[in-house]
């Protein structure tokens, strides 16, 4: 199998075009380098290519375009919703069960129970807004922060009922209500906007590719889920959190290693995500030197097993607290300072930018390495319910999901470049998410998404194994 890695198009390794892609695809097809505009204005225009790289630092329309760009994707997956799409034919029969969105300007002048879509905002210290591209109304969450219920949360003397997920400042949700005279907004249920199929994407944007693969026609990709299928050998092995410096962590990277050596066939590819140093490294690290001889061990230590060196790729995925320009998402690859060592001893090492996508015949993966659960639970306004799950992970999933963003929270928690929002979107929403976080390894199905955390290898020594032809995890620790 061959794979194919799209670099990017800048002239520095700290310029980020579009996040990189890996691909695993016998077809061959062409890699196509175009960015597209998210919202429906994009997917009403040929897309635009670029040139040249975008640069790091927008001005201040993109940051206006990025929360118009998820407002307005969400909105008009939202308006092809049957319970939220207004019948042609207004009868009795036809209304019942539908829940018009009304833009918020619109409850100066209506009455009773509205439904509204809109963005949670802290536009004041201590007061919190729903938003959207027309207006804002302030909602008193002062009641919902004080309680703990198991399945509701009592708002305004009567029963607050939430779905699923971490509802944090900068999610968009769909809230019902009544604006009271004081002019605040008084909502009796609030959810996140409904998944949308993967199938009812692809079909609406036809001929558009978001992914950054190029697009196939119907019998192409019906001849590369065939393969796909057919390839019951391939596996990827994931590993998140290996400290090159810390000695425990290498011998146990070796015991892994070892152990694929001598199986019957090797992985596909392994997966290894930051951090790759024990300490941060930001401006008082100053132990480059040291971390680029341990990446050269590491080549080293993988040259060992020439079954693993021949038939296997290795993909080196870096945190944001990883050598590179700052934290903001998203991330470019490792400076090559730091892999020269490395690439000498495996020149197909592949390294990669964070988040990462990976094409496997038909199938899309998304990779990303952030700690976003412990963020997510901070910043949680309402306290979570449990009517579904209590899980925390499959309330994360659910999060990022519902939102179609890897990271849904507040930039000033979060920070992303204004111009490369787009790279963490998750529209259409990809077959598999691979969620490097120092939590407890799990994996949760949700929505037609496969979604696993491997666990942190130098914490609890943990890790996945991942087969993309059935979407089987298996949570393995050494």
């Amino acid at each position: 199998m061959n794979v194919e890695k799209v670099l990017a198009n800048g002239p520095e390794d700290y310029t980020i075009v579009q996040t990189e892609i890996v691909k695993f695809d016998a077809a061959a097809a062409q890699v196509s380098e175009l960015l597209f505009p998210i919202g429906l204005a994009a997917e009403l225009q040929q897309p635009v290519k670029y040139t040249g790289a975008l640069p790091i630092h927008g001005n201040a329309s993109a940051k206006a375009t990025l929360y118009r760009d998820r407002f307005e994707l969400l909105a008009q997956r939202l308006s092809r919703h049957p319970h939220f799409s207004k019948p042609a034919f207004e009868t009795e029969s036809s209304n019942f069960g539908c829940c018009e969105i009304v833009p918020i300007q619109n409850l100066s002048w209506q009455t009773g129970s509205r439904w509204i879509m809109g963005v949670i905002s802290q536009l004041e210290d201590g007061h919190f807004y729903l938003e959207d591209l027309t207006a804002s109304v302030e909602i008193d969450l002062s009641r919902c922060l004080r309680l703990h219920c198991s399945e509701s949360v009592c708002f305004f003397d009567i029963y607050y009922k939430i779905t699923t997920g971490y509802f944090s400042e900068n999610t968009i949700v769909v809230a019902e209500g009544e604006k009271l005279p004081n002019g605040l907004f008084k909502v009796n249920t609030c959810g996140f906007p409904p998944v949308e199929n993967r199938e009812e994407s692809l079909s609406f944007i036809s001929g558009l590719d978001f992914f950054g693969c190029g697009s196939f026609s119907s019998e192409e990709t019906r001849k590369l889920a065939d393969l796909e299928r057919k390839a019951v050998n391939d596996m990827f092995v994931v590993l998140s959190d290996v400290w090159l410096d810390d000695d425990d962590t290498m011998e146990k990277l070796k015991e892994v290693l070892e152990g694929y050596e001598s199986v019957e066939v090797v992985p596909s590819l392994f997966i290894l995500m930051g951090n790759f140093c024990s300490s941060p490294c930001n401006l008082s690290f100053h132990s480059f030197a040291n971390l680029r001889s341990q990446f050269g061990k590491l080549g080293k230590m993988i040259a060992e097993y020439p079954r693993l060196q021949e038939h296997s790729r290795f993909l080196f995925v870096p945190s944001p607290d990883d050598a590179g320009p700052s934290s903001v998402l998203p991330r470019c690859a490792l400076p090559k300072y730091l892999t020269e060592e490395l690439q000498k001893e495996i020149p197909n090492a592949l390294f990669m930018s964070n988040p990462c996508r990976i094409k496997f015949y038909s199938q899309e993966i998304v990779i990303f390495r952030r700690d976003l659960l412990h963020r997510m639970r901070r910043s949680c306004l309402i306290t979570p319910s449990t009517a579904e799950t209590s899980d925390p992970f499959a309330h994360l999933v659910a999060t990022i999901v519902h939102q179609t963003h890897l990271c849904p929270l507040p930039l000033t928690i979060q920070p992303i470049s204004w111009n490369h929002d787009h790279c963490l979107s998750l529209y259409p929403t990809p077959h598999t998410i691979i969620l490097g976080d120092r939590s407890e390894q799990k994996t949760f199905k949700y929505g037609g998404v496969t979604c696993f955390n491997p666990g942190s290898f130098s914490s609890d020594h943990t890790f996945a194994a991942y087969r993309p032809c059935n979407h089987e995890v298996e949570l393995s620790a050494i």
